[in-house]
């Protein structure tokens, strides 16, 4: 008598085909991340190298995105505003510390918000050059919030990231821009705050993800190969038990 496949073995053959197109699906997306990652990049390389223009105005800012305007290098001329710096919690190769925010009002009447850089904790940073100033340095997108454990606390004076509006609207700036600019090291600097620590890496794993997928794949088809070759050979000892 022939054994009738069972219904659990039907399910894992559809189980083992679902998976091995899921895992699959899966490969081919990394390959798709890895594409857009790697044209990111060699945007942004681009942009490193190209000479520094004013930022986008006022007219600009509602389309200013990370995709097409983070990491380009921008020059500003103007005056810092009298209001207070903000400083931002952060760790860079000199330790904890904070980056330090000013305003800065351009010659076009715009106001941005200058991470003028980095000071280390307990160390007090000198204050924004007085008069006339030029700054270049990266455009950098906001950082709103600063997550559900390390939000920011504006009325306490607590920065976890440099988020544009929260601290445009904590120091009284309706009108500044929705981006920040990381500024260059100069000349004349003083020790700190620490300017030019803007680290532009770029996680791109996707292919040893892809990899990782495809091999998944393979493993579920061969796991489909496996039982179907166990069902045919059963199959083949019944009908040699009949005859």
């Amino acid at each position: 008598m022939r054994p009738r496949r069972r219904p659990a073995t039907y399910a894992l053959l559809a189980l083992l085909a679902l998976a091995a197109a899921g895992f699959t699906a899966l490969g081919v997306w990394q390959l798709e991340r890895l594409q857009w990652k790697r044209a990111l990049i060699a945007r942004v390389e681009a942009r490193l190298q190209a000479a520094p223009q004013p930022p986008p105005g006022p007219a600009q800012w509602p389309t200013v995105n990370a995709e097409r305007d983070e990491y380009r290098r921008v020059v500003l001329s103007g005056r810092y505003l009298p209001v207070p710096d903000t400083l931002t919690q952060a760790v860079t190769d000199f330790g904890a510390g904070h980056w330090v925010l000013s305003a800065l009002r351009d010659a076009d009447g715009r106001v941005v918000l200058v991470n003028r850089g980095f000071v280390p904790a307990g160390t007090r940073p000198a204050p924004p050059a007085a008069g006339a100033v030029q700054v270049r340095g990266l455009l950098r997108m906001s950082e709103p919030g600063g997550g559900f454990l390390r939000a920011n606390r504006p009325a306490e004076g607590r920065w976890y990231s440099r988020d544009v509006a929260a601290i445009a609207r904590a120091r009284g700036l309706p009108d500044a821009a929705p981006f920040f600019v990381d500024a260059e090291a100069a000349p004349g600097d003083p020790p700190w705050p620490r300017a030019g620590l803007t680290v532009v890496r770029f996680r791109n794993q996707h292919l040893q993800y892809a990899l990782t997928w495809f091999a998944l794949a393979a493993l579920a088809l061969w796991g489909l190969w496996r039982v179907l070759s166990e069902a045919r050979r059963l199959r083949h000892h019944a009908a040699d038990a009949d005859a």
